[in-house]
């Protein structure tokens, strides 16, 4: 496929399953296209991802806030408690020299993770407003620069495994903590596995467009 300059390359998108340049076509709202060679998704156009992102973007620092406030889990050990918390787990990495675990814990457990929220609530609310047109593309280039470093998810599941292992040898007392970076960890698997950032390219190019084809008409 010969193409005369790179802006039109603009108006392809490449097939992630089979790596296909397809030519990118307008949808109507809440259909989706699909591989011409492999029929896998290519992208699709919801009318209301705005309004449902920003929604479980907020949801998700509520709950990122009430994992980091509250006690994870409260141990029984012979008589003696101990209670657990987040940054609690993060401060005995660097009192007992583990610097290096903790540096890497505090940026892929708490700092990407809720830069994702965040990043993600700038974007849709610029989006909502139709403005920000250069800022909403530094923010997609950075998002898809930390977004594959958030791991709250492994450390969750860490955690799970630690309790298996600590039954063992005393009671667990599960804190509000716990079930909030549970809820926020299903909200961010949520946003990063099915919102994907070309859709929010296509949005983003969609709205953007549009407003200029106003403009000129008025």
């Amino acid at each position: 496929m010969k193409l005369e300059n790179e802006d039109a390359l603009d108006h392809y998108i490449i097939c992630h399953q089979c790596f296909t340049l397809q030519k990118e076509i307008d949808i109507a709202d809440g259909t989706k296209a699909c591989c011409a060679e492999c029929g896998g998704l290519l992208y699709r156009y919801d009318s209301k991802l705005i309004d449902h992102t920003l929604a479980w973007s907020m949801t998700g620092i509520i709950f990122f806030v009430l994992a980091n406030a509250f006690p994870l889990i409260k141990i029984d050990l012979l008589g003696s408690e101990q209670f657990i918390t987040l940054p609690k787990t993060i401060a005995s990495l660097f009192e007992n020299g583990f610097y290096v675990v903790g540096f890497f814990c505090i940026f892929l457990i708490f700092i990407f993770p809720l830069m994702i929220f965040l990043i993600n609530i700038l974007i849709f609310s610029l989006l909502k407003m139709g403005k920000g047109e250069k800022a909403t593309k530094e923010l997609l280039i950075l998002l898809s620069h930390i977004k594959p470093w958030g791991m709250a998810d492994i450390f969750f599941i860490s955690i799970l495994v630690a309790l298996v292992k600590l039954i063992a040898f005393g009671q667990i007392h599960i804190g509000v903590s716990f079930w909030a970076l549970m809820i926020f960890v299903m909200i961010d698997i949520y946003i990063t596995k099915n919102i994907q950032l070309h859709e929010i390219w296509m949005l983003r190019k969609r709205i953007f467009l549009a407003q200029k084809c106003e403009e000129a008409t008025a």
